[in-house]
This record gives C-alpha cells, structure tokens and sequence, in this order.
C-alpha cells in the first residue's frame, strides 16, 4: 500500500473509504511530456466527469479539514468541502476544461481601421499553482487590426480564461497572446500584466508592497515606437 493511502486509512472515522486516490500518472516529468507554453495536463486530465471530479474533491478536501483537526459537524464547516469542490471544478479552475474556451468570432474589418486597440484594465484572478492561492492584478491588451477585427468582451474573456486555471504569470502572459495571435490571424499583438501574489503577500516573506509584470510583445510592438505607443496608453 502506499504511504499516503496508509495516511488516509489510519484517520479516525474515514469518511468515504472507496475512492481510490490514483498518483501513478502524477509521477511522470511534466518537462518531457509539456511545452513551456501549455498548462501541464494529465492525457487523462478529462476522463471523469465535472460531478466526478467535485465528489473527489469534496472527498479529499474533507480529509484534509479533518487532519488539521476541524470539527466538521459544525454547522459552519460541514458543508465546506463540498462549496471549495464547485468553486475548484466550477469556478476558480474552469480555465482547465477547453470546453469553456470562449469562442471569438471575427467581423470583417469594413471601415479598415488599421490603429491600435487597447483594452485596459481586464480584471485578473488567478491561483499561483505552487501554494493555490490567488495572483490578483490586471491585463492589458493590444493588436493591430488587419482583415479582421473581434468583439470587445472576447478579448476579456480570452484573458479570464487562462486565468482561471493553476497558473505561473510568465505562461499565462504567454498563453494570452499565443491565444489572440491565433484568433486574429496576426502577429501584432501585445500583452501586458501587473498582478500580486498572495504567496508572496501572505506567505514566506509575507511582502505586500511588491508586485510582478511580465509581457509580451509580438510583430509591430517589437518596434520601440508602437511599444511606447501601447505603454502610454496603459500608464494614463
């Protein structure tokens, strides 16, 4: 048996004994199997359902409660694991599940408007995937409009949708903008995010004045000129 099934089985009470806890695929080098780009995923990643996956975790969440010592007959905590276990499958990780990858339709650019669009200010709210707690901050977006132009909303929810997910701020800076430059057909496309963590914050150097950016600039906004551009607009 392994050690953490004898953990399990060793606590008072187990709560739901015939769930097996699987840790055979956890094992295998992400590094060798993922590109630095994508979220490492099992190939099994979507084998249970949503329902599936919300009973396991409300499972294991519960052993973890019960391990810390919380009384989960508390009319308070009973029904905690449960409420994380919706908010982790329905919620906060939703980004995992390419089912909810918002589709961005595209609209002929009639008027050739051939400027800078910049959308400001798209709310991040992330879960740093080395402490799952959360990366807080804000996106800014551009691209160069060419044969195409994409509605307004999609691209904030393009950004919320890698955010929703474990993430490291470099890839999701990453993701954001292989993401527009595959759905506008352009190269022209820059991303920038300033966000806090709260495992920096809350944790280890418990540091609340620091924050991080990361960016990404690609096609035009490599030139110093429209970069400049693009950062005016967002500092304003």
């Amino acid at each position: 048996m392994k050690p953490t099934a004898i953990l399990l089985n060793t606590m008072d009470k187990p709560l739901t004994p015939n769930i097996p806890l699987d840790l055979e695929s956890e094992e295998t080098d992400p590094i060798s199997v993922h590109s630095a780009i994508e979220t490492p995923l099992r190939p099994d990643a979507f084998a249970l359902s949503d329902a599936e996956k919300i009973e396991r975790i409300t499972f294991y969440f519960r052993e973890i409660m019960h391990t810390l010592g919380l009384d989960l007959t508390d009319d308070s905590l009973q029904g905690t694991p449960h409420r994380v276990a919706k908010m982790y499958v329905n919620e906060v990780f939703r980004g995992l599940n390419p089912e909810n990858k918002p589709h961005a339709k595209l609209f002929e650019n009639r008027y050739a408007y051939n400027q800078m669009l910049v959308e400001r200010d798209i709310t991040i709210y992330s879960y740093c995937e080395h402490h799952f707690v959360p990366i807080i901050g804000k996106a800014h977006v551009a691209y160069m409009p060419e044969k195409n132009v994409v509605g307004l909303s999609k691209l904030n929810r393009i950004v919320q949708y890698f955010a929703k997910r474990p993430q490291v701020q470099e890839r999701l800076t990453m993701q954001i903008a292989d993401e527009l430059k595959q759905v506008l057909h352009t190269q022209n496309v820059a991303v920038y995010i300033e966000a806090d963590h709260l495992c920096v914050m809350s944790r280890g150097v418990n540091d609340v004045g620091s924050s991080t950016i990361t960016t990404e600039f690609s096609g035009l906004f490599q030139e110093d000129k429209y970069r400049q551009e693009f950062l005016q607009y967002i500092r304003k």
